[in-house]
C-alpha cells in the first residue's frame, strides 16, 4: 500500500510533485506499478482483516494502473483541479474533450485505451460552460 502511494505521488502527479507529471514520469510509473502487480501474487493474510487489506491493496493497485494509463493516453493538461503535464502544458478541448476508457485483459496483462466522444443531452460544451 505504501509503495503504491509513493509511486502515485511521485510519478502520477501527486501532492509532493505539486500535481505535475510528464510522459517520461508516467512511463516509469507504469513500469513500477507492473513490478508491484507482480509482487501482489506474494500477498498473504493471517486473518480475515488482513485478507480484506490484501484485497483492498490489489483493487487499489488496478485502479492506480488504470489512472496512470489514462493520464498517459490523454495527451494534455487537465488543470485546474486535476493534473498538469509538463510535457503537454495546454488544455486541448478540440481533441480531448472526451472520455478515456480503459480495459485490462487479465490473460495478456495488456491495457487497451479507448477515446469516446462526449454526448450532450442538452446544449454543447460552450453552452454548458455558459450556464
Amino acid at each position: 500500500m505504501y509503495r503504491m502511494q509513493k509511486i502515485m505521488d511521485e510519478y502520477a502527479g501527486g501532492v509532493s510533485s505539486q500535481f505535475k507529471t510528464s510522459g517520461t514520469l508516467l512511463e516509469k510509473g507504469k513500469e513500477l506499478l507492473g513490478f508491484l502487480r507482480g509482487d501482489a501474487a506474494n500477498l498473504a493474510a493471517e486473518n480475515l482483516n488482513e485478507l480484506m487489506r490484501c484485497w483492498e491493496s490489489v483493487h487499489r493497485m488496478h485502479q492506480a494502473e488504470a489512472h496512470v494509463h489514462s493520464l498517459h493516453f490523454r495527451e494534455e493538461t487537465r488543470w485546474p483541479g486535476y493534473y498538469f503535464r509538463t510535457d503537454k502544458p495546454s488544455m486541448n478541448n478540440k481533441d480531448w474533450l472526451a472520455f478515456c476508457n480503459c480495459v485490462f485483459n487479465h490473460s495478456t496483462g495488456e491495457w487497451k485505451m479507448i477515446k469516446r466522444p462526449v454526448k450532450y443531452l442538452v446544449g454543447n460544451a460552450a453552452g454548458s460552460a455558459a450556464q
